[in-house]
């Protein structure tokens, strides 16, 4: 399956953002999004927190059974969704969402393989465990501290 065209630009942007170890701040910027867009975004709102639990544990060392590339496509497509002036700007009323959830559900379905995996691995953890690991601090600086006391 093809890669939405706009969706592409986003890869490189994504390679620098972890490079820069600037994950944090962009887990951050989805859950307010993400909560500020509500119903908008429908049964996508469960797959957004399944990819950003998934950053947060990869981000902790917790979890590193997935490969680069797909690591990769999953923050490229957290950017996207941020990202105000994609292929729909978000503040056209009613469409300006439309882009921005085809190209989570193209990353949930092009890495059904690799999110299965991860929810496999959910599934064998202790509840507490997942608690500590998916658990998003009060600030991204909050974040960087926990990973730089490991």
């Amino acid at each position: 399956m093809k890669a939405p065209w706009n969706f592409l630009r986003y890869l490189p942007m994504a390679r620098r953002l972890m490079a820069a170890g600037r994950l944090p701040g962009l887990l951050f910027a989805v859950a307010r999004k993400g909560s500020a867009e509500g119903s908008r975004l429908g049964k996508i709102k469960d797959d957004l927190r399944l990819l950003q639990s998934l950053c947060l544990a990869y981000w902790r060392g917790e979890y590193r059974a997935i490969s680069p590339t797909a690591i990769l496509s999953i923050v490229a497509g957290l950017m996207y969704f941020l990202s105000p002036l994609d292929a729909i700007p978000d503040w056209i009323p009613g469409l300006g969402m439309l882009d921005d959830i085809a190209v989570l559900a193209w990353v949930m379905k092009h890495l059904e393989a690799e999110l299965s995996a991860f929810r496999q691995w959910r599934e064998r953890q202790a509840p507490e465990k997942l608690l500590v690991v998916e658990r998003l601090p009060a600030t991204p600086a909050l974040l960087e501290q926990e990973k730089a006391k490991d």
